[in-house]
């Protein structure tokens, strides 16, 4: 089975990339998702984020998404450490997700693959972009947010010449090109792929 990577920033649309793989059977790991799952469900992991923010970072069993968004978006620091406690439980989750699919192919949505150094797992990885104002637009919309805010978060994603040079394949999410067509291509290239490999 191939393992594919689908990456992107922020406001790329890879999810919306990844519901068109789901949509003609591609079992797809959504990063994002599932370390939200961990963050409230992983016990070691539950203990680790109270030694960073104290035990307010959850309520009712709850994480407390606002106090921690808060606190780790104005403090680096914070976020390093945050991310450096999730992201192992995460990857070793989708390591796992990984060997229990059966189809030719699956896909794993990460907005860090490259960042957090996972991409060798991976036997290809699809970048998804969109011009740099288009993402802000969409961000600032989607997440009711100012543009500074935007550019906050950006600024812990490598930059985007970077990224899409590292990907195998490019999936162009501008509103002009045709996303449907494209993934099916992929979905093509990558099933040829698998025969070959048997």
């Amino acid at each position: 089975m191939l393992k594919i990577g689908l990456t992107g920033g922020i406001g790329t649309g890879k999810t919306t990339v990844a519901k068109i793989f789901e949509a003609i059977g591609i079992p797809v790991y959504y990063a994002d998702i599932e370390a939200k799952r961990l963050m409230e469900r992983h016990p070691i992991l539950i203990e680790e984020i109270k030694s960073i923010f104290g035990a307010d970072a959850y309520v009712n069993e709850k994480l407390n998404r606002s106090l921690i968004a808060q606190a780790a978006f104005n403090n680096k620091d914070l976020l390093q450490r945050l991310n450096a406690c999730v992201h192992p439980y995460t990857i070793e989750d989708g390591k796992n997700w990984m060997l229990k699919q059966t189809s030719p192919y699956a896909i794993k949505e990460a907005a860090l693959i490259f960042e957090s150094g996972i991409h060798s797992e991976f036997d290809k990885v699809i970048g998804v972009y969109a011009p740099h104002a288009m993402r802000i637009q969409r961000v600032m919309k989607r997440d009711g947010i100012t543009q500074d805010q935007v550019y906050e978060r950006m600024q812990h994603q490598i930059e985007d010449e970077i990224k899409y040079k590292l990907c195998d394949e490019i999936i162009v999410n501008d509103e002009q090109k045709m996303l449907i067509p494209q993934v099916l291509a992929l979905h093509e290239k990558f099933i040829s792929l698998t025969k070959d490999l048997v």
